[in-house]
Formats: structure tokens, C-alpha cells, sequence
């Protein structure tokens, strides 16, 4: 390689001695002059290897490095071998929000003989399917504002990790379509408020927009916030399933002054969410704050956000609950498998409980203690489809959260830049050259269409599998294919526990040894 730099200058001074004789030739020699230049900067510089070995030629390793995830995502990938979605998933959002066709021609792409394929079983007789989409009451009896909820929602996504016009599209379509928008922990922004939605305002480690200088807890500002009509129930988020145990990060570059304003935070700076919150730090705190919040909003629904680790530590603050005799009115239980704008690669793949066995410990261990009836659970985690609906409810859900599958509907490309600022569709970045892409007249009405027509497939399956409501699913209904002759049911593969079984003593030996770890006084 250092041969073609002294080559290059070779053929430079050659090229430029004929065109002091023959003018055409400095045409060649505008072109080689550049490379030649870039040739030598490569060879001269000390720090990467590849371009002191390989002037100008190892910058091609980059180029096809930025290209591969959109060459490799169009032209490589079959429908059913994209991450974190694939094709055919991203590709039914998309046609339910632009109320195209959604139907499959030709039958099924899943190989249905494979370990890990998932059904639901139909009825002879279907049974008739119920055209008023149902709702869900939450709050118990300390509430004195119940909510009724949608089977599928918006889930958290913050202003600052989202764009104003993403945020503004989401609330609008959530308004039209009758169903919530969970702010995220980055505050209750005008974007929030504008399209006339439901809010569920989630309250994060760093109590953005309810926090005093030093970034604690403030009750007024609390107080001043959760009494807007919009915020209709709130939710203390203690972690999230792309990164839990992991504060949240919002890049430095995502920050507008307007953003610095609504969370209180310093400019210049990534802002870091701590991992844990500061406000309590016991089950019995945990259950004390939910008790102070549901005074301090006036009686509006209280509930917590988790990702479920250590199974001993939720059992801890089911057993404060009993202790206190509060309760939360709904937990939201996210799975490993949950999506982020920013996560260090080691807490997205490899920290947490994937949202099946979290769903099914919350359920079990509210079910045995005899007090589930007071809370309703939310599950959050990777749901695009009314299977993947059927199957959380199964599983001991009462209804849905959904973000990724709602930024589809805003037109995102999953092109994994969201902690970039360079979201190519708009949704994940302040850039204003990027969001002003976003149209929100015309994306709004794409996230009612999708939830919509999600929720109506919801129930058309759910009639086919033999019931009248969804609340009537069960494990026994959901199948897996186990190995190439062996299928299991979900009740097989989920160990259910019996009602009050933990209020006598009868505990299974699948919760045995977390059982005898929790106590409600400490997490430890």
C-alpha cells in the first residue's frame, strides 16, 4: 500500500507535466489528486491500523459497514428473519394503520413443525363474536376516580426520546381511538395535552416534572401535575425490560430547551435517570408511596411499572401489600424482550425476565395470596398482533401496553438509530430538518387504525377459540410446540397456583425458595 502511495505521487507528476503541454489531461488529474491526497492523510495517520496498511481502500470496510443493516434488512432477510421484528410483523402494522389489506394469501410462513410455534385452539362451534370492543375498570377500593381502559394502549415513550410531532400523533390517534397514552418518564409535555388523550403519567426514578432542584420528589409539584384532567391514572415506574436495574438516558443531543424545561434538567449533559428511587427504599416504602400518590392525585388510579427480577423481591411487595392492606390498583409487568431508546447491549440481551414467566409470576403470586381481584395487571413487551394480545391475557393479563408496534404506525422503519438523533422517519429525534417529515394529520389517524383493527382481530379470535369475552382466556388455550412430535399447553408449561394457596401455607415448590427469602420490610 505504501508502493501505491508513491505510485499515485508518480502519476500525479506525470500527469500534471503533460498538462502543461496537453490542457485536457488536467481533467485526470482533478481526480486522481484527491484520491492521492486521502491516500496519503491514510498513510500518515497513527490511529487505525487498517488505514496505514491499506490507504484509502480499508475506508470501504466502512461504507459497506454503514450500508449492510439497510441492504441486509430490504434485500437479504425473509419475512420471518428480521430483529427485534420481522418483516411480516412490521408489515401488518403498517398495513392495519393505512387501512390497507392485512389477510396472508397462500397459507402460513411459520415452519409449524418447529420447536417454539405457538397457536391458540378454535372451537367446533365458534362462539358469537362481540362487535363492542370491552373495557377494563381499574381501581380498587381506596380509588375514588376508576378508569376504563382499552385492551390496547400506547405505551411509554417519552418526549425527548420521541419527537414533539411523534408524541403529538400518538396522543391524537389515542384520543380518536379511545384508548390511552402513557407519557414515559421524561414528563408530561404540551404534546401530551394538545391532542386530548388520556395520559397515564409515569413517575421515574428522577421524578421528572415532580421533582424539587436536587432532583427528589416534590409532593406540590406532584400534586399540581396529576391534578390535570388528562392524567387519569399514574404509574411509578421501578424498571423497564430493555434495561432494568439501569437508569434511563437521554442523549445530550436530543436535548432542546424546551426539554430542559419540562424534566428540570442541566443543558450540555446526557441526563442519567438513577437505577432506584429515592423516595423509598423498602416493599413497605414501595407501598406507603403508592398510598401518598393516590391522596396527593386526589384519589386517581396508582400503580408501578416492572420488569421482574429476583422473583423474591416482587413477592417482597406483594407481601407489604397483605402487611398494609393497600393495594395497588394495576401493576404494568414489562418483559426482557421490551424495547429503549438507549440500553447498554448487555442489559437489552442478557438482564431480566422475559414477559411470559414475569406475567405468569405477577399472576401467580397475587392469585395466591388471595388479592388479585383488587389489582389489574398490564402487560408490556414486544405485542404486535391479536395472538400476541390472546396469548398476555392468557397468561393472567387484563390488558395490553404497546410502544414499538405504535411507532410502526407513526411510519418508523426500525432502522435502530433511536439513540442516534438521526431517526430517518422522524419519530426517535429532535432534529427539526428530520421531524418536520413526520405529518401529523397523517399519521394520527394510522395509530387509531392500527389499534383498532388489532383489538377487533382480538376478538374475532377469540370468538373462533369458543369464548364470548377475553377475559375468559386461559393457558389451557395457548399451545407450543415443544419438539417435532411433542406440543404442550400453556397450562402445562406455566405451573398455576390455586387461589389463597399462599394465605395457607400451601406454597408450590416452584416458589418455595423465593417465598421463604421475601420479607416485606427489605429488598436485601
Amino acid at each position: 500500500m505504501k508502493l501505491f502511495v508513491i505510485t499515485q505521487c508518480i502519476y500525479v507528476a506525470v500527469v500534471g507535466a503533460i498538462a502543461l503541454m496537453w490542457p485536457p489531461a488536467i481533467w485526470a488529474l482533478g481526480l486522481v489528486l484527491p484520491v492521492c491526497a486521502l491516500a496519503a492523510h491514510d498513510l500518515l495517520q497513527t490511529r487505525h491500523s487498517l488505514q496505514r496498511n491499506f490507504p484509502v481502500f480499508a475506508r470501504m470496510r466502512w461504507l459497506m459497514e454503514t450500508l449492510r443493516p439497510g441492504v441486509h434488512q430490504y434485500f437479504i432477510e425473509n419475512n420471518k428473519d428480521g430483529r427485534p421484528f420481522d418483516r411480516e410483523r412490521r408489515s401488518l402494522v403498517y398495513q392495519r394503520a393505512k387501512g390497507e389489506r392485512d389477510t396472508l394469501a397462500f397459507g402460513t410462513e411459520f415452519r409449524v413443525y418447529e420447536a417454539g410455534y405457538e397457536w391458540i385452539n378454535h372451537a367446533m362451534l365458534p362462539a358469537t363474536l362481540v362487535h363492542d370492543a370491552p373495557r377494563v375498570t381499574i381501581g380498587n377500593g381506596r380509588c375514588k376516580h376508576p378508569y376504563s381502559a382499552s385492551l390496547l394502549n400506547v405505551s411509554a415513550m417519552s418526549y425527548g426520546s420521541l419527537s414533539k410531532n411523534a408524541i403529538l400523533a400518538l396522543n391524537k390517534g389515542a384520543h380518536a381511538g379511545g384508548f390511552y397514552h402513557n407519557t414515559g418518564e421524561g414528563g408530561i409535555s404540551p404534546y401530551h395535552l394538545e391532542g386530548g388523550a388520556d395520559l397515564v403519567w409515569q413517575l421515574g426514578t428522577a421524578y421528572f416534572g415532580a421533582r424539587d432542584e436536587e432532583g427528589r420528589f416534590s409532593p406540590e409539584k406532584f400534586r399540581e401535575r396529576a391534578s390535570l384532567p388528562s392524567v387519569k391514572m399514574i404509574e411509578i415506574k421501578l424498571s423497564q425490560g430493555a434495561k432494568p436495574g439501569h437508569g434511563g438516558i437521554l442523549p445530550a443531543s436530543k436535548l432542546t430547551p424546551e426539554i430542559i424545561a419540562i424534566r428540570g434538567v442541566v443543558p450540555g449533559k446526557d441526563v442519567i435517570s438513577p437505577p432506584g428511587h429515592s423516595a423509598f427504599d423498602t416493599p413497605l416504602g414501595l407501598i406507603d408511596f403508592v398510598e401518598r400518590l393516590r391522596q396527593l392525585s386526589g384519589g386517581k388510579p396508582i400503580g408501578f411499572k416492572l420488569c421482574v427480577g429476583r422473583p423474591e423481591d416482587f413477592i417482597a411487595i406483594a407481601k407489604a401489600m397483605v402487611e398494609r392492606d393497600i393495594y395497588p390498583d394495576f401493576i404494568s409487568v414489562d418483559g426482557a424482550e421490551g424495547g429503549t431508546g438507549a440500553a447498554p447491549m448487555e442489559f437489552s440481551n442478557s438482564v431480566g425476565m422475559p414477559l411470559k414467566e414475569g406475567l405468569t409470576l405477577v399472576h401467580n403470586v397475587l392469585v395466591g395470596l388471595g388479592i388479585r381481584e383488587h389489582i389489574r395487571i398490564i402487560a408490556a413487551g414486544k405485542s404486535v398482533s391479536a395472538f400476541d394480545l390472546a396469548r398476555c391475557l392468557a397468561l393472567g393479563a387484563d390488558l395490553v401496553n404497546s410502544a414499538r408496534a405504535m411507532m410502526f404506525a407513526l411510519g418508523c422503519i426500525q432502522a435502530q438509530a433511536c439513540n442516534t438523533n438521526t431517526c430517518p422517519a422522524g419519530v426517535a429525534t429532535q432534529d427539526p430538518k428530520l421531524t418536520g417529515g413526520l405529518v401529523v394529520a397523517n399519521k394520527a389517524p394510522r395509530v387509531a387504525n392500527y389499534q383498532k383493527e388489532t383489538v377487533r382481530t382480538l376478538l374475532e379470535v377469540v370468538a373462533a377459540a369458543g369464548l364470548t369475552h377475553p377475559n375468559q382466556l386461559r393457558p389451557k388455550h395457548i399451545m407450543r410446540r415443544i419438539s417435532a412430535a411433542q406440543v404442550a399447553s400453556f397450562a402445562a408449561l406455566y405451573p398455576a397456583i390455586e387461589p389463597g394457596a399462599l394465605t395457607r401455607d400451601e406454597v408450590p415448590d416452584f416458589l418455595k425458595e423465593a417465598w421463604d427469602a421475601a420479607t416485606s420490610s427489605s429488598f436485601a
